[in-house]
């Protein structure tokens, strides 16, 4: 029997949780943008304590020289972090759908607070290992969402916040994170935060606006302006929209490798106290 005292709650009660909360969570970004009630709202959703970004490392990218940038973005992140903690099932399609093909691509948690992950919920993992997973998520068509988000850390009773990331895997249909943000308030408007460096653009000679992007986008970030479809500020740069235009109309372009990793890493440094490895060896070098 594992120590309770040691663990924060196991897969049942996790799941439990999170079935519980997934209406609360819901009417929360509904009402989030409800005067009075909004600013009640507020504290819930705002950052440092509620923020994602995405690296989509599903899509494809224009230029033929960074095809692989997303995934390497991420593999390196993973590179950079010796505590890795796999979770055996995605808790979201769990809950909503437990016949779901995405249901084993569990999110991966990151820093020294994965020490108190009930075992139930999966197993440590070594680089390798981690970088296995990111290309299975990404061959089923997911987006990596980096999530710094106080839900996570209270429903698994991780006390170290503040060192502790977690790299999700997600689709639009069983998605926590990505659900019911059409309409939000203005905490949630600042919670995705798109990676710099990384671009979405629409080719107006390619555009038949046929719609399919702006009912599909989950941000409402994309508009139509006369005859063609428009991408504004709001874009989470999630990649989804490329693959899902018909018309090859909309491209994803990203700057060069390492100027996107350091962004990445710095957005990471940001919003957390996660050891990595670049740090360190920075700190070592400069004792010495």
């Amino acid at each position: 029997m594992f120590n309770i005292f040691k663990y924060g709650p196991n897969l049942k009660l996790v799941r439990w949780q999170v079935r519980l909360s997934w209406p609360l969570i819901r009417y929360g970004k509904k009402f989030s943008d409800v005067p009075v009630l909004k600013w009640l709202i507020y504290p819930f959703f705002k950052r440092p304590h509620n923020e994602l970004t995405s690296i989509p490392i599903h899509a494809t990218i224009k230029a033929p020289d960074n095809l692989a940038l997303p995934m390497k973005l991420v593999e390196r992140l993973v590179s950079e972090i010796d505590e890795i903690f796999l979770m055996d099932e995605c808790h979201c399609a769990g809950v909503k759908n437990r016949n779901s093909p995405r249901l084993h691509i569990g999110c991966m948690a990151f820093g020294p607070a994965i020490a108190r992950i009930h075992p139930s919920h999966g197993r440590r993992v070594n680089t390798e290992e981690a970088v296995e997973h990111i290309r299975k998520a990404a061959k089923a068509g997911l987006v990596a969402n980096i999530a710094h988000v106080w839900i996570d850390a209270l429903a698994f009773q991780l006390t170290q916040f503040n060192r502790l990331l977690f790299v999700c895997f997600c689709d639009d249909d069983q998605c926590i994170y990505r659900s019911f943000m059409k309409r939000r308030g203005p905490s949630l408007a600042g919670a995705y935060r798109k990676l710099p460096g990384l671009s979405v653009r629409i080719d107006p000679a390619r555009c038949k606006a046929c719609g399919t992007c702006i009912e599909s986008c989950f941000v409402s970030a994309i508009t139509l302006r006369g005859n063609t479809a428009t991408i504004g500020d709001a874009c989470a740069g999630c990649g989804f929209c490329v693959n899902n235009c018909a018309q090859g109309a909309i491209s994803l372009t990203m700057e060069n490798e390492e100027e996107m990793f350091q962004q990445l890493l710095q957005r990471v440094r940001e919003i957390s106290d996660l050891p990595l490895k670049i740090d360190q060896d920075l700190t070592q070098r400069k004792m010495t």
